[in-house]
C-alpha cells in the first residue's frame, strides 16, 4: 500500500493516533515518551505507529501533515502537533477535554 494511504487508513481507523519513535510503553526518545504519557494520562484508547520500525511513514508523515518532527498527535484525523504543543494543552487540561469528545466520552 502506498504510504500516504497508510497514513490515511490509520487516521481513519483511530479517533486518536500518535506518531512516534517507539512505542507508548518502550519509546525510544523524550518528546516521544512525554507525548505518550500525557495522552495515557487522559485515559482514553489511542493508536500509534513506531515511525523507526516504518519507515516509509516517517519518510511521508512531515509531507502529509505539513509538520517536520515527531511526536505527532492527530484526533479525528487532524494534526494537533507535536510535543510542546500536547504538553501545553494537556497542562490546560484541554488535550483531556479533546481527547474524551473523540472518543465519545
Amino acid at each position: 500500500m502506498d504510504p500516504m494511504e497508510q497514513i490515511k487508513t490509520k487516521l481513519d481507523e483511530n479517533a486518536i493516533v500518535l506518531f512516534m519513535k517507539g512505542s507508548p510503553d518502550f519509546p525510544q526518545c523524550g518528546f516521544s515518551m512525554r507525548t505518550a504519557q500525557a495522552l495515557k494520562e487522559c485515559d482514553v484508547e489511542f493508536g500509534f505507529v513506531d515511525v523507526l520500525a516504518e519507515p516509509d511513514m516517517r519518510a511521508n508523515l512531515p509531507q502529509y501533515s505539513n509538520w517536520p518532527t515527531f511526536p505527532q498527535v492527530f484526533i479525528k484525523g487532524e494534526l494537533v502537533g507535536g510535543c510542546d504543543i500536547v504538553m501545553e494543552l494537556y497542562e490546560k487540561g484541554e488535550l483531556q477535554k479533546m481527547t474524551k469528545a473523540a472518543v465519545g466520552c
